[in-house]
Order: C-alpha cells, then structure tokens, then sequence
C-alpha cells in the first residue's frame, strides 16, 4: 500500500505516545501519575452536562448550519464583549470540531503550496503538521527564556523572507505556559500586516491566563488586530476535551469561504454538544470556570514550588494554561531519555522537549499540572527520588 508523502511526514505526537505507555503501566496495576497531557480534570461544567442529558432526549439532532447554531455563535460574541471587552460581529465566529478543525478550514483557507510559515520554537506541534499538510514550508524561530521562549519582533523580522506567508502565534504557548506581551503581540501583528501576511493567533488557553491588577480577563489579539484569525476552544478553560468543540473568529472576507470550506470538510460541528454548550455562558459556569483557573493557580504555584526544591529549574514561570516547561540538562539525560526513565522507573508521565521543536527538544521537558493537587504532590515527590537515584 502506498502511503502518502504528507502522512509519512507527520511525526507522532509523543505526548499521545506517553499516554499509550502510562496506559499500559496501569493495566498492569500500577498507579501512573499522568501529567503529560493537556486536560483538565475537572470536566464540563454541571449545567453543561445536564444540558446534555436534556438534549439527548431522543429528539432528532439534524445537522446544524455549517457555521455553527447562531445562538452559540451569538454566545461567543458576547463572551467576547463581556470577558473582553471587544465587539465581535456573530457571523464572524465559526464553530467547529474543536479548534484542530478551526485550525484545518484557517490552514486550507489560507496557506498555498510553497508559502513559508513563521512559527515559534517551542510550539505546539500539531499547528505547524497541519499548516504544512496544505503544501505550507514552516520556518521554526528559536526563541529563549529572555523572550519567554515566545516570539517578538526582532526574531519575526530577523526571518521574514520573500516567500513568508503568514505566522502562526500561541498566547498563552503550549508547552511554555508563557504569554505573548500584549504591545508585543501587537507589533508582530502590525508587522505581518503591513507585509500582507496573514496571522492566526491561537488563544485556547487566553482565558486560562492570569489576570491583571484590575481582575480583568487578558486582551484578546482582536481588539488590536481585528483582521487576525484567532482560534479558541471549549476544552481548556471549559473544561470540554472530549466533546471535541472549538471555535475561530476571522475577517469578513473569509465568513463564506469557511462556510463552503466547513461545508465539504466537516459539514457541522456536533449538534448536541452545540447546543450543550450554550449552558457553558450562564453566570454560574462562567463563575465556575473562573474559580477553577484560580485552582489552577495554586496548583501551578505547588508545582514550581516543588521542582524548585528537588533540583529542577524552570527558566520561565509560566502565566497562563496549565504548563511548565523545565530544564533537565543538569541531569546529564536528554529530554526523551529522562521523560522514558520517568515513566518507567518512577511511574510519573511527563513530555519530553522532542514534541515541540529542535532548540529545547534535548534540553526541556513539559509538565500539566492539570492533574489534581494531589497527583501533582505525589507526581513531584517521585520525581525528587527518581533524581536522587540518578546521583546514586
């Protein structure tokens, strides 16, 4: 059987392969403490798994429009406004299959074959296989604890070339946790701009950022660049992994083109998780959901807290999401080596640098500290004595 050149090309996500792995411990009986993955353990809001059973009354669930149901669309809008403060047009908001499929229609919408795309290093794997599965060349941009491993305006324009056609920028990253200054933020987008390249700014984890001296959520890169496309999901801050649900806001221009894009790629995002999600804007979920980012908060603070006394440096603390990104060079192992080690000998699931780029793959490992307090406590105690037998 022949396989494609494109499906060869696509490394695993080992972050995935972890999981698979910590799986197998499990069956076998050990208990895995799992902080490789990016999910929440918490889970959908109540109101929003109730509204679910209602909705799965056995009552017919055609397909919605291709864009969305406009009472979730007109949602977001105001989720927007009100969390925000940017007024955002409902038909510009395109509902999807979570935001791999809002990053899918963007890629297909705007990438030709041969256009180089300017992303950070480290990043998210999965942005740069699928923008490159549209024939796009992805250029990685090292980037350093000095610049909180994020991109900024000197490295963007240290690598424009004639062939860059967008770029592709994570605020808050995964796997760093760090955020993007916002002036920052916008001087990349004005720079982009002015050169007619596109910009898909991915916010899934904007409202899981810490908020400023006004208890205000983060801008969104729509009130400084309303012409970005910017992408954001239920899962994180909703807690939604699994109802695989996520949403993008674009230009004018582009509302029919996705439209037809979504159309003949997924023709609806799920019916009744659409419509479970509405519950996810009442004020008792939103106040819900912003109590479990301050949960995340403590938790992340237990964490440094714990890697710093066991001998585990983390060179940028992070500010939003739920990661942290540490540096295992002291070790004497590589980031594949020490994450391997990990699992095997201390049953702590973590992922190694190799998911996220070249210049930090050897060098930094990612932890989630969407686990419980506990796990996470338990997760950093066997880490200390995994690194005391490696002085041994």
């Amino acid at each position: 059987m022949k396989i494609s050149h494109r499906a060869q090309a696509v490394a695993p996500f080992y972050a995935m392969e972890f999981g698979k792995q910590a799986a197998a411990l499990e069956a076998q009986g050990h208990h895995v403490v799992k902080l490789s993955i990016g999910e929440p353990d918490f889970g959908a809001p109540p109101a929003v798994r109730e509204a679910m059973r209602d909705v799965m009354d056995g009552r017919p669930l055609p397909y919605t429009p291709a864009l969305g149901l406009p009472t979730l669309r007109q949602a977001i809008s105001a989720f927007y406004r009100d969390q925000h403060g940017v007024e955002v047009d409902p038909a510009r908001v395109v509902v999807t299959a979570g935001a791999s499929a809002a990053l899918v229609l963007a890629a297909a919408a705007m990438v030709d074959p041969g256009d180089e795309v300017l992303i950070a290093d480290p990043s998210y794997p999965c942005n740069r296989h699928i923008v490159e599965s549209f024939g796009a060349r992805t250029t990685l941009l090292p980037t350093t604890a000095a610049t909180r491993f994020q991109l900024d305006v000197p490295t963007v324009l240290s690598h424009w070339s004639p062939h860059t056609a967008g770029i592709m920028v994570a605020s808050p990253s995964n796997p760093t946790g760090t955020c993007v200054p916002p002036d920052e933020l916008a001087a990349i987008c004005a720079l982009a701009r002015e050169r007619g390249a596109w910009r898909i700014i991915d916010e899934i984890y904007l409202n899981l950022s810490d908020h400023g001296p006004l208890d205000r959520a983060p801008d969104s890169a729509l009130s400084f660049d309303p012409d970005a496309i910017v992408v954001n999901s239920f899962s994180k801050y909703f807690g939604m992994t699994g109802w695989r649900l996520g949403w993008c806001v674009v230009p004018d221009a582009l509302v029919p083109v996705m439209e037809r894009l979504a159309q003949n790629y997924f023709l609806c995002a799920s019916t009744p998780a659409q419509h479970a999600a509405l519950a996810c804007f009442t004020p008792q979920s939103l106040a819900l959901c912003e109590e479990r980012r301050t949960e995340l908060a403590r938790r992340r603070a237990l964490v440094l807290e714990g890697l710093d006394r066991i001998g585990l440096p983390v060179p940028v603390p992070p500010d939003g999401a739920f990661y942290v990104y540490f540096d295992v060079s002291r070790t004497g192992l590589t980031s594949w080596e020490f994450c391997r080690r990990a699992l095997v000998e201390a049953h702590v699931a973590l992922t190694p640098g190799t998911d996220f780029g070249i210049h930090t793959a050897d060098s930094h490992v990612r932890l989630s500290y969407a686990a419980s307090a506990d796990e996470l406590d338990e997760g950093v105690t066997r880490l200390g004595a995994f690194l005391a037998s490696l002085q041994q």
